[in-house]
């Protein structure tokens, strides 16, 4: 196992498409830099498993994924040390010397780096319709995860539900290994994208979207759906909507992705609410350099933008850094970051249709009665609005008459979920409303861990900031 170094010029936390690019571009500037990755190999969620997939057909997946592969050829050859399997779960920031924090195989490690990259990615929107915390009902990026590293797909009835570009990525993904589909449940509310129709047109997403729908001729779609809900004693057994029920095994839930932000949260990165992506984003400039100076944030973890646009953001952040690092002058990153604009506007291109028309449904974002919304502590939205209707007034309140948004995942599935329930009980913005307050450490860290850390100066600053 290579050893973490103590000291590095940037430190990337997460190998998906922009924490590679970046690292790329600056590993051949001579930049040093650390891709730190909880990953057993780089990808990151979109070209996870592209190293060494064990799916035998390379169709199945698509030529898209295989876009990742020269990525990752590049991000190899460049360079930059990646440590795999490493969980930051810490960074104290400070005045070109930021202290990051990492468990790797057992052991704790701190390092001081000296500019700081947030590529740390999405996260698959909850989706808290009644009984989707029964065993049988899981998320489609979940069950993509496992094709695309294991081979696995689930067995019996299966029948995907909600909106997005996924769900019908990973019906044809299905279909092209051999897996039958019951029904395509789409909630989608398409109507809201149709006055950005001719800009989608012109843009490769319309190719694409429509080399999709080929592959799922015979498919049956069942459109405009309302009042979804899984069913079953124990277990899920079927599935149900208004107008229709289906006995099923497997239920895959998806509607869209929203930005990881535990780790830019705990640092101390302001977030904005984005009304289009209904999601908060980590504030940043042009260049991708957050609230927190010296601390990037670029990829899907700064605002969902896919994989092409990701890797943009990266090489532009990696441009800026150079020059702040001294190995660039300003005038020769102006001119490589205009053919990467290009190329990040050209990404772009489309994607406000493809956000507006599938945009999660009110009903399915915010939910009521006994349904769950946060999982780890079993809290209902009943319960959620009985303390709204107590005086709390936002997430952090809420922690007060409750212990939601504070178990393992640190409101990671929840957050969401109580800052909109919130809004719309007080009848306030969500900006307004605001997030879950996070602290480190952003990921679970054994009393072992804490106690291997070395003592140097980085691990003393984690572990006592003040």
């Amino acid at each position: 196992m290579t050893p973490l170094p103590d000291t590095i010029d940037v430190a990337i936390v997460g190998a998906g498409p922009a924490g590679m690019a970046a690292a790329t571009v600056l590993a051949r500037l001579g930049v040093s830099v650390a891709v730190l990755d909880e990953g057993a190999s780089p990808g990151g969620q979109i070209y996870r498993g592209v190293a060494a997939t064990p799916l035998k057909r390379s169709t199945v997946l698509g030529d898209d994924y295989w876009r990742g592969a020269k990525l990752l050829e590049e991000f190899r050859s460049s360079g930059a040390a990646y440590f795999d399997r490493s969980t930051v779960w810490a960074i104290q920031p400070a005045a070109d010397a930021h202290a990051v924090a990492i468990s790797r195989e057992g052991m704790a490690h701190a390092l001081t780096a000296r500019r700081v990259i947030l590529a740390t990615g999405a996260l698959e929107r909850p989706m808290p319709i009644p009984g989707w915390t029964l065993p049988g009902v899981l998320g489609a990026g979940a069950a993509q995860i496992a094709l695309k590293t294991s081979a696995l797909v689930p067995s019996g009835k299966i029948a995907l539900a909600g909106t997005g570009p996924l769900l019908y990525l990973l019906a044809s993904q299905y279909r092209a290994a051999g897996v039958a589909i019951e029904v395509l449940l789409d909630t989608s509310t398409g109507w809201r994208g149709l006055s950005t129709l001719p800009g989608f047109l012109l843009s490769p997403y319309a190719r694409k979207g429509l080399a999709l729908r080929s592959t799922l001729r015979g498919l049956r779609i069942e459109r405009g759906v309302t009042g979804l809900r899984a069913l079953g004693d124990g277990r899920l057994q079927r599935v149900a909507w208004q107008g229709g029920e289906l006995a099923v095994d497997t239920l895959l839930l998806h509607q869209g992705v929203a930005p990881n932000l535990n780790l830019a949260r705990a640092i101390g990165c302001v977030v904005d609410w984005d009304k289009e992506r209904l999601a908060f984003q980590p504030r940043s400039d042009r260049w991708g350099e957050s609230s927190v100076g010296g601390v990037f944030v670029a990829g899907d973890g700064a605002g969902i933008v896919g994989a092409e646009a990701s890797a943009a953001q990266g090489r532009l952040t990696a441009l800026q850094m150079a020059v702040q690092l001294g190995v660039m002058r300003a005038g020769v990153r102006d001119a490589a970051a205009m053919m990467v604009r290009r190329q990040l506007r050209g990404a772009l291109c489309g994607r406000r249709f493809l956000d507006r028309y599938f945009r999660a449904a009110d009903d399915d974002r915010i939910p009521q009665g006994d349904t769950i919304v946060c999982r780890c502590e079993e809290v209902t939205a009943a319960q959620i609005n009985q303390a709204v209707a107590q005086g709390a007034v936002g997430p952090n309140q809420m922690k007060a008459y409750m212990r939601c948004g504070m178990g393992p995942c640190q409101g990671r599935y929840c957050g969401l979920t109580v800052s909109e329930m919130i809004a719309a009980a007080t009848k306030r913005p969500p900006q307004e409303v605001g997030y879950f307050r996070l602290r480190s450490p952003v990921k679970p860290v054994t009393v072992g861990e804490l106690a291997s850390l070395p003592t140097n100066d980085a691990a003393h600053r984690v572990v006592d900031p003040a």
